[in-house]
């Protein structure tokens, strides 16, 4: 079967609808503009799975989700064994994967590390590596989220409460140091190129200063981040089918293929091509217009 895909916009809202192989689904996402650099999406995806598990590999940011349908089981990594209402994942160097149900229906709010810091307001270093309950991270706080969220009448007005509920948070939450966030900047503009003694260079501060900072508001220490970064890059190059291994472990910045090779095993779990063939092609997307119909409130 050939995957199909029909897109359109509301307004904000882009919507694509999945036929593929991998099951049958809606995927909406927004992005708020106002929470850039903060938030990089919030989206919603319900449907059909034909397969048993699901993986996500590391990409260097937090997510929030929300179960709208029926539970998902943790498998890996460490964590909240079953899915029932909310989880959070922390930043990530190793693959999270879940045994599936067949229907499902899921809220996500994708938090990049400074607005995962602000909205948390804990170090992040305390989440690395591990999939949690949301009320044992901000107690009572999840639930309003929680029930706002599940009463919405459409996935638009779903959106508006979590961001709303996320924009309230950071609000009163801590700031990021500007001179942490410029590094992970650089990290991150750089595909995770940038030597770290750079990096020190630039902030004037000494390796374990930096380290400690980047684990308290980034989650990771930098040579981890970068290397998240440079792995979240390959792994999209490979996706796409952009060369030959090698040609991907040249332009992403790695040693040779067999470094390469053994990144995505410690990261993803599986060899580059194995990931390819588990996360399914890339496919272009067909686009219609629809009336737009802008957010609610």
């Amino acid at each position: 079967m050939t995957p199909r895909r029909g897109l359109c916009y509301t307004d904000e809202v882009r919507i694509v609808t999945i036929d593929s192989p991998r099951g049958a689904w809606t995927y909406s996402e927004w992005r708020p503009a106002h929470l850039a650099g903060l938030v990089e999406v919030v989206w919603h995806s319900i449907g059909t799975a034909s397969e048993p598990r699901d993986r996500h590999v590391p990409d260097g940011t937090l997510e929030l989700l929300m179960n709208l349908g029926d539970p998902f089981r943790l498998l890996a990594p460490r964590g909240a064994e079953v899915f029932r209402a909310t989880w959070l994942s922390g930043v990530q160097s190793g693959p999270v994967v879940t045994e599936q149900p067949r229907r499902q229906s899921v809220l996500g709010v994708r938090l990049r590390p400074a607005g995962a810091y602000a909205a948390l307001g804990l170090p992040l270093a305390e989440l690395a590596g591990l999939v949690v309950e949301l009320p044992d991270v901000v107690g009572r706080a999840a639930d309003e989220f929680v029930a706002r969220c599940r009463d919405a009448p459409t996935v638009e007005e779903c959106f508006r409460w979590a961001v709303a509920w996320i924009d309230q948070r950071i609000a009163r939450g801590p700031r990021i140091d500007p001179v942490i966030a410029r590094a992970a900047g650089e990290i991150e503009r750089s595909g995770g190129g940038v030597p770290i003694a750079q990096l020190r260079a630039e902030t004037k501060l000494s390796k374990s200063r930096l380290a400690a900072a980047f684990r308290e508001q980034i989650g990771v220490a930098p040579k981890l981040y970068a290397r998240i970064v440079r792995f979240r890059r390959a792994a999209a190059l490979v996706r796409a089918g952009a060369g030959s291994l090698a040609d991907v472990a040249l332009v992403a910045g790695y040693y040779d293929q067999p470094h390469m090779n053994a990144e995505f095993r410690e990261m993803a779990g599986l060899a580059p091509s194995e990931l390819a063939a588990a996360l399914g092609p890339v496919v272009e997307a067909t686009e219609r217009l629809v009336e737009p119909a802008s957010l609610p409130g």
